[in-house]
């Protein structure tokens, strides 16, 4: 396999650790995450025809079943389109899915910036302040005493990885306390933006920092348990802040 598809492997794994999934590894994903790769990283520039299959079977050397299915996966994902006589055209980035979990793990592969992490907080910013006013709304006590145990073990963490993980499993509780499904669909997003703050800067070995950020996650659950959307939505929109800004600039500093 290429140097990206090398690279699949650390940045998969470690997607995959925070979210506590086992990562399948075969031929279609290898395949998968290169070309992926390449359309995000501009190898395979917007609006380009892909090489044609004969010579992506010489590189992958893979059968052409297996190629095929990899091109079915980007298409789905509104990346390339076949054409007949013409070949497989690269879409223009506005057609991406970039809810898409695959789509966010090759923006982060290439190594996350300023301008992508704030792209993610506003999103956040956009729908999570919404899930957790329902929630304040809707949740039931078994689901507010969920979200307090959540907070309970991120404060209790030790290790970074285990920090993030328990942050990631609160947000994905606060959307399924709104009670809204389509909350839910932007795990992907929120699983990003997640681990990219973790490889940037984690708050466990910094007290200050940890205390703030336990703070204010606790602030959402306990404004959800009351049934305060105003809080809870307040509470939200300074978490998510607080992380970006902490990433950022800790990029700066680097």
């Amino acid at each position: 396999m290429d140097r990206s598809g090398g690279k699949t492997r650390h940045s998969g794994d470690l997607i995959a650790t925070l979210s506590g999934r086992n990562l399948a590894r075969n031929l279609h994903s290898d395949v998968l995450w290169s070309l992926g790769l390449g359309i995000v990283s501009g190898e395979y520039a917007e609006g380009t025809i892909l090489p044609s299959d004969a010579e992506l079977l010489e590189r992958f050397s893979v059968s052409r079943t297996v190629l095929r299915e990899a091109l079915k996966t980007l298409a789905a994902k509104g990346m390339i389109e076949a054409r007949a006589r013409i070949g497989t055209r690269v879409l223009p980035r506005n057609r991406w899915n970039l809810f898409d979990g695959d789509v966010l793990a090759w923006f982060f592969e290439l190594g996350p910036e300023v301008g992508f992490l704030r792209s993610l907080a506003e999103v956040r910013i956009g729908i999570e302040i919404e899930a957790a006013a329902l929630a304040a709304e809707h949740a039931d006590p078994e689901a507010a005493a969920e979200l307090i145990a959540w907070v309970d073990k991120m404060a209790a963490a030790t290790e970074p990885v285990e920090f993030a993980r328990c942050d990631l499993e609160f947000h994905k509780a606060v959307a399924a306390a709104s009670g809204n499904p389509f909350m839910a669909s932007i795990s992907a997003l929120v699983e990003m933006a997640l681990t990219a703050a973790f490889t940037i800067s984690s708050p466990v070995n910094e007290p200050e920092a940890l205390a703030i950020t336990v703070g204010v996650h606790r602030r959402i659950a306990e404004a959800i348990r009351d049934r305060d959307p105003v809080l809870a939505r307040a509470a939200m929109r300074e978490a998510i802040a607080q992380g970006f800004e902490r990433a950022a600039g800790r990029m700066e500093e680097a």
